[in-house]
């Protein structure tokens, strides 16, 4: 069974991050610094009933798709939206000053091309003697105090989208996927392009104000992503790198919070250069067990699902974006039960045409229905049912359904 998504190198765009932080499990000390390590294990059964009624595959659409008439149910042991993660924090106070530095490993639960010295060739990777990989997202410093705030260098999670995917309920389950998601990121898509767009791991120095009150500043420049939309045939050299920042207040049960990512894109010729630029808003507002959360994100010239994915012609035409996410959860006692739907619009450049580009996404889609009961402390099990339709620019539509249950360690 094939998967159309486009189908990732889009990979390690699906790829997640570390999971909501538990009592860690490890903690010791050296002198003067302190060593502590945190992460989880997670692995779900994902069944995924996959649209066969429509042989066109939508460019970026995120409903699996088969051929008329082929086996259209698909079955894996997998990771969900997120990798199994371990995080090694080094931490100490010097002079006055706060230092930190932080490594973020993240393995997989299923084999993948490129991790095993006993296969070689471009044959099937989810095949006996293969082994997983390790994905090496954080590797960052940090320094500062309460008084001067804290300067961050080095590579995490970015700014734009972050909250978004942090907040989403999928983050520890599966939302979308095809089931077929192995290779290579090991994770499947949650609400990623289907509500928003994946904040990512970069490259990055950031300064974070102290906290005003329950108001919090970030702002900062970041490695300059290559775009991925035909505007050059190798990588460009920038004159720039890219900006971005964040506007965080907390207050009780309140949290709001906006960002802003900028970027100058640069192509092969002159004229297919062009701006990228993007902003979010998001917030969300727990009263007693029930809370709710609601994100936008705006951009032109940033793309859909990914940064700078499809985020222009190829010709320096920019594409326009947006979308939304909205979740409710409710909380009885040790079970959390919740319901999101989101969707992510993409839409054609100046002097495109559905008839030029038919196929090329214009709506992903998504609502998830979950359930996920404490166990203990630290284990979570969980079951949910996520329904996705994908639209083309000409109109053609695909729809598929995931059903998935699960355990989440966190330690």
């Amino acid at each position: 069974m094939t998967n159309h998504r486009i189908g990732l190198t889009l990979a390690v765009t699906a790829a997640a991050i570390l999971a909501p932080t538990a009592p860690r499990a490890v903690e010791m000390t050296a002198g003067d610094w302190k060593f502590t390590a945190s992460g989880n294990v997670n692995a779900h059964y994902i069944l995924s009933q996959c649209d066969d009624s429509n042989p066109h595959a939508i460019t970026l659409g995120h409903a699996c798709t088969v051929a008329a008439g082929s086996d259209s149910s698909s079955s894996s042991v997998s990771n969900g939206l997120l990798p199994a993660a371990l995080g090694i924090t080094a931490s100490t106070t010097q002079g006055g000053y706060d230092l930190a530095a932080t490594f973020g490993l993240f393995p997989g639960i299923s084999t993948n091309d490129g991790g095993s010295p006993n296969l070689e060739g471009n044959g099937p990777s989810n095949t006996a003697l293969g082994t997983t990989g390790l994905d090496v997202r954080q590797v960052f410093l940090t320094f500062g105090n309460k008084t001067m705030g804290t300067f961050l260098l080095g590579r995490n999670i970015g700014l734009f989208g972050q909250d978004v995917i942090l907040g989403d309920m999928t983050l520890i389950g599966v939302g979308a996927g095809g089931g077929d998601h192995a290779a290579p990121p090991n994770t499947s898509l949650g609400s990623i392009g289907l509500g928003y767009i994946y904040t990512d791991w970069l490259a990055q120095i950031n300064y974070t104000t102290p906290d005003f009150s329950g108001l919090k500043f970030t702002v900062g420049i970041f490695d300059p992503l290559e775009p991925i939309d035909g505007s050059q045939a190798a990588p460009t050299p920038k004159s720039a790198p890219g900006f971005h920042g964040k506007v965080a207040y907390t207050a009780g049960d309140l949290y709001l919070s906006a960002t802003f990512l900028s970027q100058k894109q640069k192509g092969t010729l002159s004229s297919a250069d062009y701006d990228s630029t993007g902003f979010d808003l998001g917030g969300k507002y727990k009263i007693g067990g029930l809370e709710l959360m609601g994100y936008y994100y705006n951009g032109s010239g940033i793309g859909t699902t990914g940064l700078f994915i499809l985020s222009s012609d190829g010709l320096g035409h920019k594409r326009d974006s947006d979308g939304f996410l909205a979740q409710v959860t409710y909380t009885l006692n040790k079970t959390k039960f919740g319901v999101n739907y989101g969707e992510s619009n993409l839409d054609l450049a100046s002097g495109e045409t559905s008839a030029s580009n038919p196929l090329l996404v214009k709506k992903n889609s998504k609502y998830t229905v979950g359930v996920y009961h404490k166990l203990t402390d630290n284990l979570t099990l969980l079951g949910e049912i996520s329904d996705i339709t994908s639209k083309a620019q000409n109109g053609d539509e695909n729809k598929a359904q995931t059903f998935n249950v699960g355990a989440f360690l966190a330690f």
